[in-house]
């Protein structure tokens, strides 16, 4: 697997969509949602950005000798789809879906990513 391209092409999809997510939640859900679901779907879109700079980053800075980039790009993809896509399920099915205990899930992964890739940094020689 390239898991280069992996990181720049899930990184650039997670970004897109965190973009359009996030306008359509600001222009056509405003009238339909209400703040708290609508501050909800913008908390998802936001984390889901983070994510897209950690694998472009991730990507950027990859070599197949740095092995644990590997489970970086994993955690990092994982954790933003389970975090932001349950937050989005919640607030488009207005709760009916019972999602919630994935968005901590998500939420786990997502901080797992940026803390493994702290820990590589400081244990190679870059």
């Amino acid at each position: 697997m390239n898991y280069k391209k992996l990181a720049l092409v899930s990184g650039a999809v997670l970004g897109m969509l965190s973009i359009i997510l996030g306008a359509m939640a600001a222009h056509a859900l405003e009238s339909k949602l209400s703040e708290d679901a609508l501050a909800s779907f913008a908390t998802g879109a936001r984390y889901q950005m983070y994510q897209a700079f950690l694998l472009v980053a991730v990507g950027i800075m990859y070599r197949d000798g740095f092995k644990l980039l590997k489970p970086i790009i994993w955690l990092a993809l994982i954790g933003a789809v389970l975090f932001a896509g349950s937050i989005y399920l919640l607030v488009l099915t207005q709760g009916e879906l019972k999602v919630g205990l994935v968005t901590p899930i998500g939420g786990i992964l997502m901080v797992a990513s940026w803390a493994l890739l702290g820990w590589w940094a400081f244990k190679e020689r870059i």
